[in-house]
């Protein structure tokens, strides 16, 4: 059994301080609980619901208050981007407001797609406040399958 001594060397393992305000900021502030906090545009994004089958990717996102023809969808190469605005309803002036949340103005949301799609053949669907895309995948991202043959 052989010994391997290794020389310690203390600074080696200690922490610059760059590293550890780094660390420190990025734990703080970037973390799912403050980000929405610092953000912008907190609120003008969109959650989206993606999965695949072995034909298609399904995405579906909620946009309810979002008219169909406020609503835009593009696909470039392997990147999906939905796009609309909240447009503003007239208001009623018969008393005074004490609250009113509804959200008014534009949304984005950009995610990379796991593989390539058909765009000419994506269907869109607006439900219920709901938006359901359907995309094809393209025909080299679908899984073949191969028989073994025996002899």
């Amino acid at each position: 059994m052989a010994n391997n001594i290794v020389r310690w060397e203390p600074m080696r393992e200690m922490m610059s301080l760059r590293d550890a305000m780094d660390r420190l900021f990025q734990e703080s502030f970037v973390g799912p609980n403050w980000s929405s906090l610092w953000s912008a545009d907190a609120g003008a994004t969109l959650a989206l619901d993606v999965y695949e089958t072995d034909d298609n990717i399904i995405v579906t996102a909620p946009v309810a208050g979002v008219k169909p023809e406020d609503i835009d969808v593009s696909i470039v190469g392997n990147t999906l981007t939905i796009q609309g605005e909240t447009k503003a309803e007239e208001r009623e002036e018969k008393g005074s407001y004490i609250r009113q949340e509804r959200r008014f103005g534009a949304f984005q949301r950009t995610v990379t797609l796991p593989t390539h799609v058909q765009a000419g053949k994506t269907e869109a669907v607006f439900e219920n406040g709901v938006l359901h895309l359907t995309l094809p995948k393209a025909e080299e991202a679908k899984p073949k399958s191969i028989k073994v043959k025996v002899k």
